[in-house]
């Protein structure tokens, strides 16, 4: 079939009058024309794997093109609510929640727990923008001002994102399989996040408070009545107390580990040590605390324990997966799966378990037993967080662990005489290639599988390539090569 006659006629035949109003007039260099019957012909005479196109069509263009109605590519215009504006104004993130006070604490317990999900979700490699930031409490955040409790959490949740955005971010060894890191214009730096921790104890503060109140005896309950329960049914008190509690308390200590671990040098890593026994004392918490959650529980609960978001099995309020579709170009169109409740517990017990292994690590400045130490780490699988952490605890300012010169390392590795640190053949720029690879191999073997096989081939090269370049230097300089040879393959 001549499809080049055959759009030819078609545009004739429906070439409008250039008269008539359009809201792109034609011109002389452009013709409007219906485009119906040749895209019915097209449909009846095209077989699967085929398409049409013109002349310029290449393969970037067919890499680039959009295949209608494919979920993964085809976002579609069907969503529920066109802006974030519009889902505020539907009732999406209502504050406060409920005016029952105890219906309100119950919600905010629900978000605290699925966001706690959704973190898990996008360590895991999925866009904040599905993730963290499908809640309308985040995106807007002057909506939170008047509720204390709702708006220390989230200034803290944005505050975590925003370090774990940047560790990842200065490590430049992730993929984004590993952890996306792109916000796309999403409110990651909100004024004022910086108090957030100061907020946040003030809260913590005043339930602990409103706990000792409701635990204490009938004749010291008099001077206590000053202080507002958190909720309204006395028998509930303390159980909802705790329960907020050893989440906030998580929330605080985890921030803590993330700011104590990038303290330069390692000095903060045994402080980093009782942030996280802390934060795992209070994942056992929380873990106990939904057997209440989940007896006390209001209205309807998601269908399977298992997959369920929250402790008490209720669905979040103020989540909505397509709510950052249309100011967020890059969200990626396709449906994600958010973590369970207890996953995202268990992936954040093994993160701190990995945390913690890397702070307990005495920093030795022995290169063989760094590299049996990571290639042990590394055996347990940890996530990218934890990677990076150990990247950037490894090599900070061009020296292992910003305390020792690489050059030095590497001398004390091949068992060479301190008296070569002051030999002017150290300013030969092998030797300057030299520490430049050991810094790359060592933030290779922090990587995932897929980037180690990738880049471990090179790398293998380039130390055969130099090893050869320092053996010729050193047998011009001293002429001892074959006594450095002999080092280097001991080593």
């Amino acid at each position: 079939m001549d499809w080049k006659s055959t759009e030819q006629a078609s545009m004739e035949r429906h070439a409008p009058n250039h008269s008539s109003s359009s809201s792109i007039p034609a011109t002389e260099n452009t013709v409007w024309a219906d485009a119906s019957p040749l895209l019915d012909t097209v449909c009846k005479e095209l077989r699967d794997g085929e398409l049409i196109h013109g002349d310029n069509f290449n393969l970037y263009a067919a890499m680039s093109a959009l295949e209608i109605m494919d979920p993964k590519m085809d976002s579609g215009i069907i969503n529920k609510y066109a802006s974030v504006d519009e889902a505020i104004e539907d009732g999406l993130a209502p504050v406060p929640i409920s005016i029952d006070k105890t219906v309100d604490v119950q919600c905010i317990i629900d978000i605290i727990d699925h966001l706690l999900a959704c973190e898990a979700t996008w360590h895991k490699g999925h866009s904040l923008a599905q993730t963290v930031f499908s809640c309308a409490y985040l995106v807007r955040p002057e909506r939170t001002l008047s509720h204390a409790l709702l708006d220390s959490y989230c200034k803290v949740i944005r505050a975590t994102c925003k370090a774990v955005t940047t560790i990842v971010s200065d490590a430049r060894t992730h993929e984004e399989e590993d952890l996306f890191t792109m916000s796309y214009g999403l409110p990651l730096n909100v004024e004022g996040d910086e108090k957030c921790l100061s907020l946040l104890n003030a809260v913590e503060e005043n339930i602990s408070r409103q706990l000792r109140a409701c635990k204490a005896p009938l004749s010291k309950r008099k001077p206590l009545e000053d202080i507002e329960p958190l909720q309204t049914n006395f028998d509930l008190e303390e159980g909802y107390c705790k329960a907020l509690l050893c989440r906030l308390r998580f929330r605080k200590h985890f921030c803590h580990v993330l700011s104590c671990m990038r303290r330069p040098q390692g000095r903060g890593l045994e402080l980093a040590r009782k942030h996280i026994a802390s934060c795992i004392s209070e994942l056992g918490s929380i873990l106990n605390s939904a057997e209440f959650l989940m007896f006390n529980a209001y209205g309807t609960c998601e269908d399977g324990t298992e997959d369920r978001t929250t402790a008490s099995g209720r669905q979040a309020i103020g989540f909505d997966a397509n709510l950052n579709s249309r100011i967020s170009a890059p969200t990626p169109p396709r449906s994600i799966k958010i973590l369970s409740w207890k996953k995202a517990i268990k992936y954040f017990e093994n993160l701190l378990h990995h945390l913690d292994i890397i702070c307990s690590y005495p920093l030795d400045p022995s290169l063989d037993a760094l590299l049996r130490f990571v290639a042990q780490f590394q055996k347990a699988q940890p996530d990218l967080v934890a990677r990076v952490h150990l990247q950037l605890l490894l090599v900070q300012d061009g020296k292992l662990y910003g305390r020792y010169p690489v050059l030095a390392v590497i001398i004390r590795a091949a068992r060479l005489t301190e008296v070569i640190m002051r030999h002017d053949i150290l300013k030969n720029e092998y030797f300057v290639q030299l520490g430049q690879i050991v810094i790359n191999m060592l933030k290779i073997l922090c990587t995932n599988a897929a980037w180690q096989r990738r880049k471990l081939g090179k790398i293998l090269q380039d130390w055969r390539a130099i090893y050869s370049q320092l053996e010729l230097a050193f047998r011009k300089e001293s002429g001892e090569g074959s006594s450095i040879s002999n080092g280097e393959q001991e080593y």
